[in-house]
């Protein structure tokens, strides 16, 4: 199991928790299906295995945890087709239009009628935590989506002590500046792949793939005060990937040289599986993430904590 997104946050203090200390704690909040009543729950559930596997997976030190979240699929245009009906008829009973507050009291009478009903779509999301290097990687590049999770591990750890990494220069201009120069830092190349936002209206917004990126068309772009707010990259450890101003990493994808290294281990079952993709992947992470942070001009020290071999 690859990642495909990354967004990575940063430990202000040591993570001292072993699996099993870990584990523990998240069985405090196991996953439970919704309710007839739910319109959504989340809980733990085990990363790899049976429903009775350990809620966390361990490969080299780092620790890999799952979300799961369920919620009822109550489309609003169902809801509000059958609020217009009932609103219809108390007109034509009652000779009257319902008020804002009454309809609303309709509403949610309507929606607790259908929820039992309703459809549930149920999903995963994956983070491990790398104590050695003080992170907290997650699958996922939806800021709202990673932060439910780090909600969820403050909730059963009694706390969460992380930021987002941060870089000593500004994200947008950086990837400007590479994008005008035509390349970028020893390491990792341009790809074909760009998405530039105006600086007085960020909602202006140009979208190029697989186009020539040193065209003069998106040179007078920049020139006219537009900044590179997403870019394509490829690292020559040998990841491809999108990354946008806010340092989220999109649409990984893992050429040959790790495919090879996947290829070379026959896994008798999924739990192998499992455990040799998190291995490599965790591996080529740390040095991928370094890599990348000084390549953006390193990573900011502000609020960053030692790590705990106390170098």
């Amino acid at each position: 199991m690859l990642f495909k997104n990354l967004l990575v946050y940063r430990f202000t203090q040591p993570f001292t928790l072993d699996q099993e200390t870990l584990h523990q704690q998240l069985a405090a909040k196991p996953f439970r299906p919704c309710g007839s009543q739910d319109l959504a729950t989340h809980g733990w559930v085990p990363p790899v295995g049976a429903d009775d596997a350990p809620l966390t997976h361990s490969t080299n030190g780092c620790l890999m945890v799952c979300l799961q979240r369920q919620e009822k699929v109550l489309p609003a245009a169902v809801v509000n087709e059958v609020l217009t009906e009932k609103v219809a008829e108390i007109e034509d009973r009652e000779g009257r239009r319902p008020g804002k507050k009454e309809r609303s009291e309709l509403k949610d009478q309507i929606v607790f009628e259908l929820l039992p009903r309703a459809f549930s779509r149920t999903g995963r999301l994956y983070a491990y935590i790398d104590p050695r290097a003080g992170l907290l990687v997650i699958n996922s590049s939806s800021h709202k989506r990673a932060e439910d999770l780090m909600s969820q591990l403050r909730e059963v750890l009694g706390g969460l002590p992380v930021l987002p990494l941060k870089t000593r220069n500004p994200v947008p201009a950086t990837l400007t500046h590479w994008l005008l120069d035509g390349t970028a830092p020893l390491g990792f190349s341009l790809g074909g792949e760009c998405e530039l936002k105006d600086n007085r209206d960020e909602t202006a917004v140009i979208r190029c793939k697989n186009q020539d990126l040193s065209s003069e068309d998106i040179r007078n772009h920049i020139d006219g005060g537009m900044f590179v707010s997403k870019l394509a990259l490829s690292w020559d450890g040998g990841i491809e990937f999108v990354v946008d101003d806010k340092l989220a990493l999109k649409r990984l994808r893992f050429g040959d040289l790790i495919a090879d290294k996947l290829a070379e281990v026959d896994a008798d079952s999924a739990v192998e599986q499992f455990d040799v993709d998190f291995a490599i992947m965790s591996g080529e992470f740390a040095t991928f993430i370094p890599a990348l942070l000084e390549a953006l001009g390193g990573e900011s020290t502000d609020e960053k904590a030692p790590s705990p071999s106390g170098s």
